[in-house]
């Protein structure tokens, strides 16, 4: 869904998510729970609405505690287990700008059916902090995700937006293709590599007619690749500039391979980040096409509008609602499903970040109990922080009561 490290966003949505079967109590107590984390719950009248507060009725800072009372058992998962855990156990819970995180919840809602969870988001949003603070302690119960061996750390990447130039008709400078789905691709899996879609007749005839856009950087169409979606100035035949996104639209299938981490594999380069990799191409443009045929996997794009409202916006996930900045995760939905709000903690010389989030996103490269990739945004800064965050991680979903 677009992108994280990640290029595949071809997962289906919830209603597809597979939930472990092996005990059939198992399962339904797990439906149930997640039916009432989506607001569907049909186990019972939906405990009754927070009372709104206005601004002037709340004031910022941390609600007071309440008794936890005993621990409910854990939550088994296909990956994971949720472990029942006090507030007190969230890192940073006191100070986060929950306020934040609200339009990423709004953007999950879309997703969710007539849902009292959802009405109550959209009431409080914008409301004081304390007001969101003692609305999330009353109606949700925090949970530590564990492997199911037990484990509660695990890693967290980051993918971003790319902004890049292109052109419409390939010219000098622009002759790197961006392609639409080709012909056939579900008649062949997997489909041609990424060699053999440069070098096979077959694979040749299928993409012609395919092409979207020219990009003037084989990495950089590599980078769009593997984030999987991009802000695109793009200069029409008539001279005109405009920007368009491309959004994912399909795959050849391929696995997903790092071309940064054959760099470090072959002592070619001690610097596997994007600039690193554009450096050592720089000293040996004769390998070009080695270095890059190393990733067999080819996204293939489909082109959006970004004229009004639409600009403002993060590309879609997997969930199929638009990313927000800083507030969006990719997970593995074998873990958490989509739409499930998530403390995330992760310290690290990138970034210390102690804040709620929503799973809204998944990718080829996302796979395991306690696994993230965070949306850090659009643009070259967010493209900077993605590059290099790779740190550990801790993760607690949220679930109604």
């Amino acid at each position: 869904m677009t992108k994280a490290n990640n290029a595949s966003k071809s997962n289906p949505l919830i209603s597809s998510l597979r939930w472990p079967a092996r005990n059939p109590k198992r399962a339904l107590a797990v439906g149930l729970i997640v039916g009432i984390l989506a607001g569907c719950g049909v186990m019972g009248p939906a405990p009754a609405p927070a009372p709104a507060v206005t601004r002037s009725e709340a004031t910022p800072g941390p609600p007071p505690s309440r008794p936890e009372g005993p621990l409910p058992p854990p939550i088994v998962q296909a990956k994971s287990r949720w472990v029942a855990a006090p507030w007190s156990d969230l890192p940073g819970w006191s100070q986060d700008s929950l306020q934040e995180a609200w339009p990423a919840w709004l953007q999950s809602c879309q997703r969710a059916a007539a849902s009292a969870i959802c009405a109550e988001v959209q009431r409080l949003n914008g409301a004081p902090l304390a007001a969101q603070q003692q609305w999330l302690m009353q109606r949700f119960k925090p949970y530590r995700v564990e492997t199911l061996q037990g484990s509660a750390e695990g890693l967290l990447t980051s993918y971003y937006e790319p902004v890049m130039d292109a052109s419409r008709l390939p010219r000098a400078g622009f002759t790197v293709p961006l392609y639409a789905v080709p012909s056939g691709l579900g008649q062949r899996k997997p489909w041609f590599t990424r060699e053999e879609m440069e070098t096979q007749p077959q694979a040749r005839a299928a993409l012609k007619g395919k092409e979207l856009l020219y990009l003037a950087d084989p990495v950089d169409a590599m980078v769009l690749h593997i984030q999987g979606s991009g802000r695109i100035r793009v200069t029409e035949a008539d001279g005109r500039v405009r920007l368009v996104r491309l959004a994912f639209a399909g795959t050849n299938e391929q696995p997903y391979k790092s071309i940064g981490s054959w760099l470090l594999e072959q002592g070619l380069t001690r610097d596997a980040t994007w600039p690193g990799i554009k450096a050592w191409i720089a000293k040996n443009p004769q390998r070009v096409n080695e270095l890059l045929w190393k990733n067999p996997r080819v996204v293939f794009f489909k082109e959006e509008s970004l004229s009004g409202a639409a600009a403002e916006l993060g590309p879609k996930g997997a969930q199929g609602v638009p990313l927000t900045a800083g507030r969006s995760i990719a997970v593995d939905p074998g873990s958490i499903p989509y739409g499930t709000p998530v403390w995330l903690a992760s310290s690290g010389p990138q970034a210390q970040l102690q804040k709620l989030v929503l799973a809204q996103d998944t990718g080829s490269a996302i796979v395991g109990g306690i696994r993230a990739d965070y949306f850090a945004g659009s643009g070259s800064a967010a493209g900077d922080l993605a590059g290099r965050l790779k740190q550990p991680l801790r993760l607690w979903v949220l679930l109604a009561r």
